[in-house]
């Protein structure tokens, strides 16, 4: 192998179950023997993090923010049943949120195209990136089961007392339900941000979809601060790129997304983003095929991570012997995200051209007609798929590093040049 690669500093995360199985795989085939990596290593597999009472998310995060590269093989997040069947000390939360946090930013989830995967959607030819604004609504909510007749209230008291707001919400005649939810104007501040960063970055419009239409002032409050940053910090530079940003109602952005062709960045509240980027994922191909980056305001700091979770199904046939097909493109992408970033960051041009390289290896390989069995399903479908279809695991990993291996050396000794 030629001289490898110097990396600067990148922490990385290790994780649970299949995706903690093919992430070791990656680094030994297509990462290690290439690049001299200077990586900080915190294992975030679910028995250490019980074991740390789950500090050890909370130190990968700040060494983030110190680093700026971060990159997350998928975890699990437990519900009560699993700690019990794993004998944790207790139910530990989403790393994921937790990491969310402490580094603030906004989810970006894009699919990853390849010509010969079919789409739901058969006009989308360019990819639709969903950013995901994860702080509060829904995913932080207050809510009970309202037990008989009574009034419910929504109340506001300033610290100093000197402000007092209360609204009357609903004369309950019988048992019903009740949920608040919240937001602050700093996270919002942080999400149009990021979302007018990534747009620019990527050079495409930048959408913001709420429902102002009927929460005038709960979404309409991301509508303005939106417009304010807009006006105030990005105007210029969009009207120098000739890309646009709009606001949308939610019904309006879902209308105009199913009859474009994509190639737009689409600003998302919590919930309403984590639904679409399933959606936009699922209607590409698979959730295999897809990248996830948590952009931080500052434009500098991210982390990255594969966009499915830990493959459970798949991790309990790997412990019996069995064979198993797992989809390594998402993991591989996170990887190259990351990198790609460490590039930017450090000006590392070698690095940008062999994450640009590996990432292009992916598609090449897979629109050769090599997959692995989810990818062979979106092409023929559940029932028609037969074995000599597709690739196990690591003969498809095999396969890409050869491919990589190839390439690569080729590149080395200029006798080849793939366009990236």
């Amino acid at each position: 192998m030629e001289t490898k690669i110097s990396v600067g500093p990148v922490v990385e995360m290790l994780g649970d179950e299949m995706a903690r199985v093919i992430w070791a795989s990656i680094k030994e085939k297509l990462i290690l023997p290439y690049l001299d990596i200077n990586l900080y290593t915190y294992d975030l597999t679910i028995e250490n993090r019980d074991k740390t009472d789950d500090k050890i998310t909370i130190e990968a995060a700040e060494a983030i923010k110190k680093y700026r590269v971060g990159i997350k093989c998928s975890t699990i997040t437990p519900d009560e049943k699993r700690a019990q069947e794993l004998k944790l000390k207790k139910t530990l939360t989403s790393p994921n949120a937790t990491i969310r946090k402490i580094l603030g930013g906004t989810l970006f989830r894009e699919p990853i195209i390849c010509t010969n995967i079919p789409r739901s959607i058969s006009n989308w030819e360019k990819p639709i990136i969903i950013g995901r604004h994860t702080n509060a609504d829904e995913y932080d909510a207050t809510e009970f089961l309202v037990p008989d007749k009574g009034t419910l209230t929504l109340s506001f008291v300033s610290t100093d007392e000197t402000e007092r707001i209360e609204r009357v919400i609903h004369e309950f005649e019988g048992p019903g339900i009740a949920l608040g939810i919240y937001n602050t104007d700093e996270s919002i501040t942080s999400f149009a941000h990021s979302s007018f960063k990534m747009a620019l970055l990527r050079n495409m419009p930048l959408y913001l979809s709420t429902r102002g239409d009927l929460l005038k002032n709960y979404d309409g409050r991301f509508r303005d601060i939106f417009d304010e940053m807009y006006i105030k910090h990005y105007k210029k530079d969009y009207e120098a790129a000739k890309i646009s940003y709009e606001h949308r109602t939610l019904s309006e952005m879902i209308t105009y997304a199913m009859k474009s062709v994509g190639g737009f960045v689409w600003a998302c509240k919590n919930y309403e983003g984590d639904v679409n980027s399933y959606v936009i994922t699922q209607a590409f191909g698979s959730l295999g095929l897809s990248t996830s980056v948590l952009l931080c305001h500052d434009g500098k700091t991210i982390q990255t991570e594969a966009n499915h979770g830990t493959v459970g199904r798949h991790y309990r046939l790997y412990q019996q012997g069995k064979e198993t097909s797992t989809n390594p493109i998402s993991t591989i992408f996170a990887w190259t995200r990351g990198l790609l970033q460490r590039a930017k960051l450090d000006n590392n041009v070698q690095l940008k051209k062999f994450a640009d390289t590996l990432e292009k290896i992916c598609v090449n390989t897979i629109e050769s007609g090599y997959m692995t069995k989810d990818l062979a399903i979106c092409q023929m479908g559940i029932d028609d798929v037969l074995r000599k279809d597709y690739m196990e695991t690591f003969e498809f990993l095999d396969k890409l590093a050869e491919n990589l291996k190839n390439v690569w050396s080729c590149m080395l000794n200029k006798n080849y040049r793939i366009d990236i």
